[in-house]
């Protein structure tokens, strides 16, 4: 089929690969080039450098406004398909490829419909996590299901390795459908099931809260890592948490109040409602990553100090 491709992240590269080694991709759409790291420096979208080794033509744009929809309609396509560009599709676009638009979403539909599906999925402690191809219809994630696939994921898998694993198979389940929409045998159903919203993370979700049990800490640290970042105060100054498990199965650990820390060769453990939390890495406010037991060493805090405090 010809095809127009959308997307901006890492997470989008492996269905555009796929894709593209099996059908005419028209052109790629993703975000412009944006500044990162400390010298601001612009770099393209992990998408645009994937379509530049690709050799396949890119159209930049920060918003699928009159100018994006003018040029995709110049190029005729047969389907659009989008995954994590970072804008919504409306009409008159909506409807320019002959087959419309299908979206690849990380979750099982229609859970987790928004920006941030597998970071809310983690955070709540989800024991099923997915990704879904959906017709793309005005209404948020809204549109009749081609494809589901629940994936099968480590527990103690952070939003980054979720994401790479829902990512490679997405692209699977992306690809099974763009050929069952070329030779007219996909057929697509309505949502089933309760609909929860995932909006984009802020800062203020990384915050951790101690007073609650272990579980619940732990699902917070994995749906914010490693963005927006976990992050708690001691002494008043932000201290961000880098690296976290839980104590291996059958280990004593002591009995600590929520946010105490006793210190081991390895690691910190900070207490919770319940049981304790280990942490290996962490970064001060203003300093760079380190190990938790050299920043907690290095640390001149009165007895009683905790984290949150």
């Amino acid at each position: 089929m010809r095809l127009v491709f959308a997307g901006t992240p890492a997470a989008s590269v492996p269905t555009l690969r796929r894709l593209a080694a099996e059908h005419d991709i028209a052109a790629v759409v993703t975000r412009p080039d944006a500044p990162l790291g400390r010298k601001r420096v612009l770099t393209p979208s992990p998408v645009a450098q994937a379509a530049h080794e690709l050799g396949l033509p890119i159209i930049p744009a920060a918003r699928l406004d009159d100018e994006a929809t003018a040029r995709i309609s110049l190029l005729e396509p047969e389907l659009g398909v989008i995954v994590a560009y970072g804008g919504l599709v409306r009409e008159p676009l909506l409807s320019i490829p002959t087959g419309g638009w299908i979206n690849l979403h990380f979750s099982l539909l229609p859970r987790w419909r928004g920006a941030a599906p597998v970071q809310r999925a983690l955070m709540a402690g989800d024991e099923r996590i997915g990704a879904s191809v959906f017709q793309l219809v005005p209404a948020l994630d809204a549109g009749d299901v081609f494809a589901m696939r629940e994936v099968e994921i480590p527990a103690d898998a952070t939003a980054a390795t979720a994401l790479d694993l829902l990512a490679i198979d997405g692209a699977d389940l992306t690809s099974a459908v763009v050929a069952g929409i070329a030779d007219g045998t996909a057929r697509s159903v309505a949502q089933d099931g309760e609909v929860t919203l995932a909006p984009k993370l802020t800062l203020d979700d990384g915050a951790l809260d101690f007073t609650v049990p272990r579980a619940q800490v732990f699902a917070r640290f994995r749906g914010v890592t490693p963005e927006p970042g976990a992050h708690t105060t001691v002494d008043g100054q932000r201290l961000k948490l880098l690296d976290a498990a839980l104590p291996d199965a059958g280990e004593e650990t002591p009995v600590l109040a929520p946010g105490e820390i006793a210190a081991t060769k390895t690691r910190l453990l900070v207490g919770t409602a319940d049981e304790p939390l280990a942490v290996t890495r962490v970064q001060p406010a203003g300093k760079g990553a380190m190990n938790a037991v050299d920043w907690w060493r290095g640390q001149r805090s009165t007895d009683g100090t905790r984290l949150g405090s």
